[in-house]
């Protein structure tokens, strides 16, 4: 019998490819989503690919009692996987209050449910925010937390500790996945990055103009102290990153966990910078990208790339993409949903 999993977030970016992930891995998949960021139209490529239909329910999960109608509905939900938030640094710099009660609110919501109706693995979606602006790179997951450089990233640290906290006298086993950069897209190019607002991270940011639907882009900032000037992160393809959050659910079902929250890294482990990531899609498009350089952008950090050897060791993770299988999917994905 299959095991059932809720992905809250579940028609976005990073959900929709994870429930992709699950269901090819013979998981039972229900998804969850408000669609203040994404809409159900993810779910439709998701069964274009999988030939699965899968469940959903559009629900604000800050509202308790909507929330627990989704358990009550499936008592049987043996892993959740906790997507659900909203994630742009610069936004959450201009409206934190809003940051601080959708982000911590649903997920004190989901944590009560999820203990209550004796779920066996929570998987929460961190961020490489957690570690602030750090002073070098890879971190790693010893690597101490500085101060938040965002009230998004503050959101992150401070759900991480309730998690643990709640978890502590529970049955139920959390995993703590900091990731790093997401992008590209399905490499059947029918699945990929494709929020209602306007995009803020690089990638979709980068194809939006390569394809006409932006001007030009902007570079923030060209003066901090890196290779070209420009910020350095570490870009992870969503597909690697989709398995990770598999690879974590089955850690636990399998038994492998012995303490009760685990974090770890999910990135390639490189640091690309901003301009180095701009000329890595003109070289596998063959298109010339209109960006202008600006200031520097409130809540940004320097630089900051990963070191995964723990989910290695213990999950069996590594990524089998790299920046150029992140470009040349992206720009496939950009084109057929622009058609």
């Amino acid at each position: 019998m299959k095991a059932k999993v809720l992905v809250t977030g579940g028609t976005g970016y990073i959900g929709s490819h994870t429930i992709i992930d699950l269901i090819e891995s013979g998981y039972d998949v229900i998804c969850a989503d408000n669609g203040i960021n994404s809409d159900r139209s993810s779910l439709i490529a998701v069964k274009e690919i999988t030939g699965v239909s899968v469940p959903y329910f559009h629900v604000d999960l800050c509202d308790k009692n909507a929330s627990e109608a989704i358990f009550m509905q499936h008592p049987d939900i043996s892993g959740v996987i906790h997507f659900a938030a909203l994630k742009a640094v610069g936004e959450s710099v201009e409206k934190p209050v809003l940051y601080f009660r959708n982000n911590l609110e649903s997920l004190i919501n989901v944590i009560d449910l999820s203990i209550k109706y004796n779920v066996k693995s929570f998987i929460f979606s961190s961020s490489c925010t957690v570690y602030g602006d750090v002073t070098q790179s890879p971190v790693d997951e010893s690597t101490p937390l500085m101060e938040a450089a965002s009230p998004y990233g503050r959101t992150k640290q401070v759900g991480e500790q309730i998690i643990m906290d709640c978890m502590k006298n529970s049955d139920t086993k959390s995993i703590l996945l900091r990731y790093f950069n997401p992008a590209g897209a399905h490499p059947s190019g029918l699945l990929g990055e494709s929020p209602s607002n306007p995009p803020q991270n690089l990638v979709p940011v980068i194809t939006e103009t390569a394809i006409g639907k932006r001007n030009k882009m902007t570079v923030f900032g060209n003066d901090y102290p890196t290779r070209d000037g420009s910020c350095i992160r570490d870009y992870i393809h969503v597909c690697d990153l989709a398995r990770a959050h598999t690879l974590a659910l089955q850690y636990v079902f399998d038994g492998k966990q012995n303490i009760q929250t685990e974090v770890f890294n999910i990135g390639i482990g490189n640091g690309l910078t901003v301009l180095e990531i701009i000329k890595a899609f003109e070289k596998v498009s063959g298109v010339a990208l209109q960006y202008e350089i600006g200031g520097r952008r409130a809540g940004d950090i320097m630089a900051i790339f990963s070191d995964h050897t723990k989910a290695k060791q213990l999950l069996g993770w590594e990524p089998k993409y790299g920046v150029d299988d992140i470009m040349s999917t992206a720009w496939t994905w950009e084109k057929n949903r622009s058609k």
